[in-house]
């Protein structure tokens, strides 16, 4: 994936039989243009892709080699047309189809395969059932690996749950384009207690009533 900008100056111009477009590089197998890889980052965000894994980045780029394709990645972070998110996550910072569920498609990208949901104080939060919750930190139960994970958009905390898929999804609930499903008012107290948090933050008469 090259995407080194050579020259502006015409003297310069030492490809024969190339016409001379004012930005060039040298094309090698298993190279990438620029212009390239940027157009199919515009591709893939109008498809509504705009978070990659490093696996995601392979299938987009898949004439580069593993070391072309981290060489090419570190570059592309280099020019602004990637950010990094966490280790092995990557955004489209430039993508036009962005929303407000940059956290929530991160984690997602995270634990890919695995069943994640919004719960605990995240999820009691958006219940009414507790208040003191910083707004940048999202907490997500998930059939993965756990883990607390700081990116440029906030913290990530990943909990681990040992809950069977049809529990998961009888618990849980779609809210129409959003990412990750999210915990009934029971579901997030019941995780909350088994986890072991501190319960004297939540309201349980508001829990109660949302219920």
């Amino acid at each position: 994936m090259v995407i080194e900008v050579i020259t502006r100056d015409k003297s310069l111009h030492l490809y024969k039989n190339t016409p001379y477009l004012g930005y060039y590089c040298p094309v090698t197998k298993g190279a990438m243009l620029l212009t390239t890889a940027s157009r199919r980052l515009r591709e893939w965000d109008v498809q509504g892709r705009w978070v990659f894994t490093r696996r995601d980045l392979a299938r987009l780029f898949p004439e580069d080699s593993p070391r072309a394709l981290n060489k090419g990645i570190a570059r592309l972070v280099a020019r602004g047309l990637l950010e990094r998110a966490c280790r092995g996550v990557y955004i489209n910072p430039l993508a036009r189809h962005k929303d407000s569920y940059l956290l929530e498609r991160v984690a997602i990208a995270m634990r890919r395969g695995e069943y994640n949901y919004l719960s605990l104080e995240s999820a009691l939060s958006e219940h009414g059932a507790i208040s003191q919750i910083p707004l940048d930190r999202l907490t997500v139960m998930t059939t993965g690996r756990k883990g607390e994970y700081r990116t440029p958009y906030g913290v990530i905390e990943l909990t681990h749950t040992a809950r069977p898929a049809q529990d998961i999804l009888a618990n849980t609930v779609v809210v129409p384009e959003r990412p990750l499903r999210v915990a009934t008012p029971e579901t997030a107290w019941r995780d909350l207690k088994r986890v072991g948090r501190n319960l004297a933050l939540v309201d349980r008469e508001a829990l109660r009533d949302e219920g």
